[in-house]
């Protein structure tokens, strides 16, 4: 039966992507958005910083600094460190050029969603914070409840499932190359732990244990660029013929033994839209919970996030392994082809020290991702979901993260692959259509800045027709 299944997953994804569906919106999206808007992830690039630092409107709310880093959270990790690796090499050292591509680009369609995403986000009544989301700008800009309900389904699926799986399964391949692995129990062990721990933060009774979390991923990030760095620096003889693969790769149009499914452009395509979700319609989720002055401010956070995440993160990854003789193979594909990279300058530490990261970067991705899903589930059922639902939604989600320690990798990729292409499909044409409101938006932000004075954003006043639970004046 799970042959099956895989096999109309695998089938579902190779046709989604296809190179005039997700390829041709991802890139044809982020194209028009950044010609239309003049290059914001650009020209406004020392503003992202600015915005970056300021303290929530409302007291209680959540800065922009807070919401960046709950989608950071489930951005950094995997993705930056498997996601890389797997597409040097399934697709070649081209890949990394294309990943490059798709995150200038898809900076632009960042900036559009979670700018809409702050104009429609809703107030919650009983603690007066805000949310929202894809769902909730296209049911309220274009009226259509019944996509908004399709759009959380392909979320629940991409975070609870195909994301979650994914996490797992790094996890515990993080240790396959130890002497004590055990195919048939490491699996179990390292499921089952992951399972536990999961449980009790989504069930509210580990506090502690992600506050910790929270402290030591920004700290071990740090060491890995610091690492990844001191692994090219001492390759340093190998950086001009490392870019010069890197570009030659990149247009040399050589698919791989899949076609254009098998090429570097495809594994660029699908490992940076993995790593930085630009354009899937993720971050907005966390973007609607931030408490700014104007809805622009929130759209250039989460463009500078495309950039943290893919050109720096996913940048020392690709930098670090390509510096170095190690030959990317299918056989090493992911988290071996990192660790055996590090270890020609660091020894067996090297093995330990990217095991360790991915064991605090795949929780935190597993707990980022399900931060996703609750909202989801409320838009669904249009209410609060109620303590018994909760509770079996909790239980099949810390299922599926012990399932995931136990999937092939195959299973693994194929799922989360087919549901970030759903998310893709339904998200960038909405936004294309709803562009000319944050494009307004971003227009009034730049008048108010050139007039000295910090932007406030009213809907009606940039031609926002319908209501809204903010960014109203109080006079309405």
């Amino acid at each position: 039966m799970l042959e099956s299944i895989h096999n109309a997953v695998n089938a579902m994804s190779g046709f989604l992507y296809q190179p005039f569906i997700v390829p041709f919106l991802l890139i044809a999206a982020g194209v028009y958005l950044s010609v239309r808007m003049g290059f914001p992830q650009i020209r406004l690039f020392a503003e992202m910083f600015r915005v970056i630092n300021e303290k929530p409107v409302q007291g209680s709310g959540i800065s922009s600094f807070g919401a960046l880093m709950v989608s950071t959270a489930s951005r950094v990790g995997t993705g930056n460190i498997v996601g890389v690796s797997s597409a040097i090499c399934m697709g070649g050292p081209g890949a990394v050029f294309w990943m490059w591509l798709i995150a200038v680009f898809g900076s632009a369609s960042a900036f559009v969603e979670s700018t809409l995403a702050q104009i429609f986000k809703r107030e919650d009544l009983v603690t007066g914070h805000s949310y929202g989301g894809p769902s909730y700008y296209i049911q309220t800009a274009l009226g259509q409840r019944w996509l908004g309900v399709i759009f959380s389904v392909f979320i629940l699926l991409t975070y609870l499932v195909g994301y979650n799986l994914l996490a797992s399964y790094n996890v515990q391949t993080s240790f396959s190359g130890y002497s004590f692995y055990s195919e048939s129990k490491t699996p179990l062990i390292v499921g089952g732990g992951l399972a536990v721990l999961f449980a009790l933060c989504v069930f509210g009774g580990a506090r502690k244990l992600t506050q910790i979390t929270s402290y030591l991923v920004p700290i071990m990030s740090i060491a890995y660029i610091v690492a990844a760095i001191g692994v090219v620096f001492y390759n340093f003889s190998n950086i001009p013929s490392m870019f010069a693969t890197i570009f030659k790769d990149a247009f040399s149009f050589e698919a791989g033994a899949g076609g254009f499914a098998g090429s570097c452009i495809m594994y660029g395509i699908k490992r940076g839209l993995y790593s930085n979700e630009a354009g899937m319609g993720s971050a907005p989720n966390a973007s609607a919970s931030a408490s700014v002055s104007h809805p622009v401010k929130q759209g250039l956070v989460q463009s500078l996030s495309v950039f943290i995440d893919t050109l720096v993160i996913c940048s020392a990854t690709a930098l670090m392994c390509l510096s170095t003789e190690v030959v990317p193979t299918s056989e090493i594909s992911g988290i071996p082809y990192v660790q055996a990279s590090l270890r020609t300058v660091f020894g067996e530490w090297g093995p330990v020290f990217i095991t360790v990261s991915i064991l605090l970067f795949g929780f935190t991705t597993l707990i980022g991702n399900y931060y996703y899903t609750e909202g989801c589930l409320r838009f669904i059922m249009n209410r609060r979901p109620g303590k018994a639902v909760m509770t079996v939604f909790r239980i099949i989600a810390s299922v599926i993260v012990f399932a995931g320690a136990l999937a092939s990798a195959g299973f693994a990729w194929d799922s989360a692959d087919l549901c970030q292409a759903l998310m893709v499909v339904v998200n960038i044409p909405c936004i294309l259509i709803l562009s000319p409101i944050a494009i307004k938006a971003l227009k009034n932000y730049m008048e108010q800045r050139k007039k000295g004075v910090e932007p406030v954003y009213y809907a009606k006043e940039c031609g926002v027709k319908q209501d809204t639970d903010f960014w109203n004046r109080l006079e309405e």
